[in-house]
C-alpha cells in the first residue's frame, strides 16, 4: 500500500447532508445569542484599556492560553486537563480539515497528511481526550477534592463530552468494519473497535449502525455548541480572551486611584462600579477552585473564598447593593484577605480577585465607616501620627543611637546622597525590626555607600491605608511623601520593607513620584557582586527562607534574598513546601497585622508549621511584617526547638563583621 494514495470518502454513508448544515447553523445562532448576552453585560462596565502592548499580550496568550502554562502548575488536575485540552484542540482541527476538504474542495484528506495526522495523530489524541474525561469524572465523583464546585451541570458536561468522543470512535470503527479500509490500521483505536465489530453484524447492519451513530454524534455536538454559553464550558472562549486582556503590570500595581472630584461613590457596592474587564473576569471563571485552595485565609478556615466571590458576582444583578446580599463579600470574608495575591497568581485564566476585594473594602471604609476597630485605630494613628502603630513610644530616629547616620535635611547638599534609605514604620518603630535597619545601615556604611534618611520627616507610605480600603488617606500620604522626596531631589530609594518597596515602585508613579527603588536584599546583593561587601559563611544549621508576598508575588523578586542567605550559610538553603511564587503568606498584609485573629485560624501559625517542617534552625525573612508575624507563629509552634527568625540583612551583617555579633 502506497501511503501517497491513502484517502477515504468524506461523509461516507450519509444522506440528507443539508440537515447537518441546518442543525449546525441553528446551534451557532443559539450559542451566539448566549455569548451576545454576556458581552452586552460586559459593555455595561466602566472603561478599561486592555488592548495595549499587543506583542506582550500575544506572548502571554501563547504561553498561558495555547500552552496552558498555569494549568500545568497543578500536577494532578493539570495532566487530565492537558489530555482533554489537547484532544479537544486536535479533534477540532480535524473537523476543520474535513470542512476544508469537503466544502471548500481543498485536497487535504489524502496522502501522508491524511495518514499521519488525520488518522494516526487524531486517533491517539482522541484516546487522550477520553482518558482525560474519565480521569476528571473519577476526580469529581470519587476523589471529590474540596476546592471544586459540585453541580449537575459539571457531570452532564462530562457525560456529553465522553459520549461525543466515544461515538466518534464508534463511527470510525463501523466504517472500517463495513468498508475494509486498507489503511484502517493507521487509526489504532478505530481499528480496534472495527475488529471487535467484524463478524457481529452484516454489512447492511454495520451501515445502519454507522448512520444512526453518525447522526447521534452530530446531534450531541450541535447540542453542546448551543448549550455551552450557559455553562462553564464557555471558558474555552472567555478564558483565552481574559488571558489576552489581563493586566501586564505587576500585581503590586493592580490597585487604581479614585478620582475623588468625580466619583459619586467611593469604592464599589454594585456591579455598576466594575470595569468591563472585571465583568469578563466573572464569566471567565472555570470553577477550578485553585484561587481558594491557595488562599491562606481559606486554608486556615476563615470565611474568605475568592472563587465563591467571583461566582456569586457572576450571577448578581445590576442595580442591587452587594453589601448584605453577597455572602462571599460579607465583612468576615472581606476582612480576612491579606492581599497576598495568591489567588491572582493561581488562576489559570488570570482573573484578578484581590483588587476587587480591596474595591469592596473601600466602600465599607469610606462610605459606611464599617471596618474592624483595630484597623480603625491604625487608620487614626496614620492620620494623627504618620504611622499605624498607635501605642508605640519610639521615635523615627531612636534606632540610630550610636550610629553616625545623617538625615537628608541636615546635609548641605542633599543630592550628595547616593541613596535615600527609607526605614519605614515597621523598621523604625518596632523594637525587633530596629536591629534589621541598624544592620542594613551599617552594611551600607561598610560598603562606602553615601546614604541619608528622612528621619523625623518620614511618614508612612500609606500602604496599610490603601489595602485596608482608605484610599483617601493613602493618596494624601502619597502626595505628601512624593512632594517631600521631590523637594530633596531623591532619585534612588533603598528600603527594608517590601510594602514600601512596592508602593514606591508601582503606586507613587500615579502621583508624580518616579524613583529607582531597591529592596534592601537586592541592593545588598548588588554590593556583594561589586565586591564592596565580602561575606563569609558563618550561619550554621539548616536555613530556610520565607518569600514576602510584596517582594515575590507582587514584584517578582526571588533570587537576591536567596543569594544573601546562601553566601552567609554553611549549608544549602532548604525550601519550604510553598515557596517563591507559590509561597504562603505570613498573614500580616492587607492590614491584617492590626487584627487579632482567632487562635485556631491564624495564618502565621500555618506558615510557621511549613517553615518548621524544613528542619531549619534559622528562618530568614526580608520584611518587617513577616518578622513580627513569623516570630509569633514560630514561638507558638516550635516547642523545645531552638529556632530563630533573622532578616537577610542581619545574616549578611553577621557574615561581614569580624566579631560575628549583631549590635
Amino acid at each position: 500500500m502506497n501511503p501517497s494514495s491513502a484517502t477515504r470518502e468524506v461523509l461516507w454513508n450519509i444522506t440528507h447532508v443539508w440537515v447537518m448544515y441546518v442543525l449546525f447553523a441553528l446551534s451557532l445562532v443559539i450559542a451566539s445569542w448566549g455569548v451576545y448576552q454576556r458581552v452586552a453585560r460586559w459593555k455595561r462596565g466602566l472603561p478599561a484599556n486592555r488592548f495595549d502592548r499587543p506583542r506582550d499580550r500575544i506572548v502571554r496568550f501563547l504561553k498561558h492560553a495555547l500552552a496552558q502554562g498555569r494549568t500545568a502548575h497543578d500536577a494532578h488536575a493539570g495532566w487530565f486537563h492537558s489530555f482533554i485540552y489537547a484532544g479537544f484542540l486536535v479533534l477540532t482541527i480535524a473537523t476543520l480539515v474535513v470542512f476544508l476538504d469537503y466544502d471548500l474542495r481543498v485536497p487535504l484528506m489524502q496522502g501522508r497528511f491524511y495518514l499521519y495526522f488525520q488518522s494516526f495523530v487524531v486517533d491517539i489524541l482522541g484516546a487522550f481526550f477520553l482518558a482525560g474525561i474519565g480521569w476528571a469524572a473519577v476526580r469529581r465523583t470519587l476523589l471529590r477534592p474540596r476546592q471544586l464546585v459540585y453541580t449537575d451541570e459539571a457531570i452532564w458536561l462530562l457525560v456529553m463530552l465522553f459520549a461525543i468522543g466515544a461515538t466518534g470512535f464508534l463511527i470510525e470503527g463501523l466504517r472500517l468494519a463495513a468498508t475494509g479500509d486498507p489503511f484502517g490500521s493507521w487509526s489504532p483505536v478505530g481499528y480496534a473497535v472495527s475488529r471487535g465489530l467484524s463478524g457481529s453484524f452484516s454489512i447492511e447492519g454495520l451501515k445502519l449502525a454507522h448512520l444512526v451513530s453518525w447522526w447521534g454524534h452530530a446531534i450531541l455536538v450541535f447540542g453542546l455548541i448551543a448549550w455551552a454559553p450557559w455553562t462553564k464550558l464557555i471558558h474555552i472562549i472567555y478564558g483565552p480572551l481574559n488571558i489576552y486582556t489581563s493586566s501586564l503590570a505587576p500585581v503590586g500595581a493592580s490597585l487604581k486611584p479614585i478620582d475623588f472630584e468625580k466619583a459619586e461613590k467611593l469604592g464599589i457596592n454594585s456591579l455598576e462600579g466594575f470595569t468591563w474587564k472585571d465583568l469578563a473576569d466573572f464569566d471567565s471563571c472555570t470553577e477550578c477552585g485553585r484561587c481558594t485552595a491557595k488562599c491562606p485565609a481559606a486554608r486556615v478556615g476563615k470565611e474568605l473564598s475568592p472563587r465563591d466571590l467571583i461566582l456569586q458576582l457572576r450571577q448578581f444583578p445590576f442595580g442591587t447593593p452587594i453589601a448584605g446580599n453577597v455572602s462571599a463579600a460579607s465583612p468576615e470574608a472581606l476582612w480576612a484577605c491579606t492581599t497576598c495575591a495568591a489567588c491572582v497568581e493561581a488562576c489559570p485564566v488570570f482573573i484578578e480577585q484581590m483588587p476587587k476585594i480591596v474595591d469592596l473594602r473601600r466602600y465599607r471604609v469610606m462610605e459606611e465607616a464599617e471596618f474592624p476597630d483595630t484597623m480603625q485605630e491604625a487608620i487614626t494613628s496614620m492620620e494623627s501620627r504618620g504611622h499605624p502603630f498607635r501605642g508605640t513610644q519610639a521615635s523615627r530616629i531612636d534606632w540610630t543611637q550610636g550610629l553616625d547616620i545623617k538625615s537628608i535635611s541636615e546635609m548641605p547638599n542633599p543630592e550628595e546622597a547616593e541613596v535615600l534609605f527609607w526605614v519605614g514604620c515597621g523598621g523604625a518603630l518596632i523594637e525587633r525590626n530596629q536591629k534589621v535597619v541598624r544592620a542594613t545601615a551599617q552594611l551600607l556604611e561598610k560598603a562606602g555607600v553615601r546614604f541619608a534618611i528622612l528621619g523625623r520627616e518620614e511618614k508612612c507610605t500609606g500602604d496599610p491605608a490603601r489595602r485596608i480600603g482608605n484610599e483617601f488617606l493613602f493618596e494624601m500620604l502619597a502626595k505628601e511623601n512624593t512632594q517631600k522626596l521631590n523637594q530633596y531631589k531623591v532619585r534612588t530609594i533603598v528600603t527594608s520593607c517590601p510594602h514600601c518597596f512596592n508602593t514606591f515602585r508601582n503606586e507613587y508613579p500615579q502621583f508624580g513620584g518616579t524613583f529607582e527603588v531597591f529592596h534592601h536584599s537586592e541592593f545588598l546583593a548588588k554590593l556583594v557582586d561589586e565586591g564592596r561587601l565580602r561575606p563569609s559563611a558563618k550561619t550554621d544549621g539548616i536555613v530556610t527562607f520565607h518569600d514576602p508576598c510584596y517582594l515575590g508575588r507582587h514584584n517578582g523578586q526571588y533570587d537576591a534574598p536567596r543569594q544573601l542567605v546562601q553566601i552567609t550559610s554553611t549549608t544549602t538553603l532548604s525550601e519550604p513546601e510553598a515557596t517563591r511564587s507559590d509561597s504562603f503568606c505570613c498573614g500580616g498584609g492587607g492590614g491584617m497585622s492590626f487584627i487579632e485573629e482567632p487562635r485556631d485560624k491564624r495564618v502565621n501559625q500555618e506558615r510557621a508549621r511549613q517553615l518548621l517542617e524544613t528542619g531549619a534552625s534559622t528562618v530568614a525573612v526580608g520584611c518587617p511584617f513577616c518578622m513580627t508575624m513569623l516570630e509569633d507563629g514560630i514561638n507558638a509552634r516550635k516547642g523545645d526547638r531552638d529556632v530563630r527568625v533573622m532578616d537577610v540583612a542581619e545574616l549578611l551583617w553577621q557574615s561581614v563583621r569580624e566579631d560575628n555579633q549583631i549590635k
